[in-house]
């Protein structure tokens, strides 16, 4: 992570993949390995499940848990490769990986992922709602009813189911961490429906953690800024693409790897007095993008 070279905005190219993108397609690698990352035993012994755990933020928090200590199981849709190289990877640092294919749309999914999480490892400690859908409208006239509905249902039904679906085996000192973005505050022209479902986990979030106080389980969101992953050339217009982060105060997107200690720390118990929160992980975007 540290010294490690990070592409500038300029350097980042026109490119389009057809969605759902895999990772390896890229031209420009997303940094996911957190090859730097001194890791001290945060979730020595925990179980988590991370929705969207095949690439981009999802893969960088599932080997940052592991090399923290934690079995993990990941939840995916669509790209089996990604998932696998996941897999491999958290493999790397001698924890174990479950890969489990399942549509977070879909409540019973999100029911037997946790069933089946609670099979392999026999507990479960941490919630990581990560996964998303998004594609890009610049008239909010060409939105369909069937991309606003998958929008919505991947993205804030998912975490609703995936909540329910975990709490009745969440113990004290246990932990959410949903997935934000920066876009859910300062909206974006593009993306009116994901920006909307953004804004709306972020309310989950605040609301949620005032339920579970009580019972001493805390809720966070982290709020990422531009980061570069399979989500951005598979949505986006290639013109979009190119420049990408451009109007980022360190001039350039985040890698995944930089989004993760984030989790790492809202889920360990370093944020013992944390719920509520949204934390943003920007590199200084405090505006919509022009």
């Amino acid at each position: 992570m540290q010294n490690e070279f990070r592409p500038m905005a300029k350097d980042i190219k026109e490119q389009q993949l057809p969605y759902p993108a895999a990772q390896s397609d890229m031209n420009q690698q997303p940094d996911s390995d957190l090859s730097n990352y001194n890791a001290a035993g945060k979730l020595k012994n925990k179980v988590a499940i991370i929705t969207g755990g095949d690439s981009g933020i999802g893969r960088a928090v599932a080997i940052a848990f592991a090399k923290e200590g934690a079995n993990v199981a990941i939840v995916y849709n669509e790209n089996d490769a990604d998932a696998e190289e996941t897999k491999r990877m958290v493999a790397l640092h001698n924890k174990e990986c479950l890969v489990i294919k399942a549509d977070v749309r879909i409540k019973q999914s999100c029911f037997d992922a946790v069933s089946s999480t609670l099979k392999k490892y026999g507990s479960v400690n941490i919630l990581v709602n990560n996964a998303a859908y998004q594609k890009a409208q610049e008239r909010l006239e060409d939105i369909s009813e069937e991309q606003l509905r998958r929008c919505f249902e991947t993205n804030i039904y998912g975490y609703f189911f995936m909540a329910q679906a975990v709490l009745p085996h969440l113990n004290e000192g246990d932990a959410i961490v949903n997935t934000g973005s920066i876009v859910g505050l300062t909206g974006l022209e593009i993306l009116v429906d994901y920006t909307a479902t953004k804004g709306a986990i972020h309310s989950f979030t605040k609301s949620l953690a005032l339920q579970l106080g009580k019972r001493n389980i805390r809720v966070n969101c982290v709020v990422p800024g531009p980061v570069w992953t399979p989500n951005i050339p598979a949505t986006m217009p290639g013109k979009e693409v190119a420049n990408f982060g451009h109007e980022v105060a360190l001039g350039r997107p985040g890698q995944p790897e930089e989004i993760a200690p984030a989790y790492v720390f809202l889920a360990s118990s370093d944020g013992s007095f944390v719920t509520g929160s949204l934390l943003e992980v920007t590199g200084g975007r405090l505006s919509a993008a022009k």
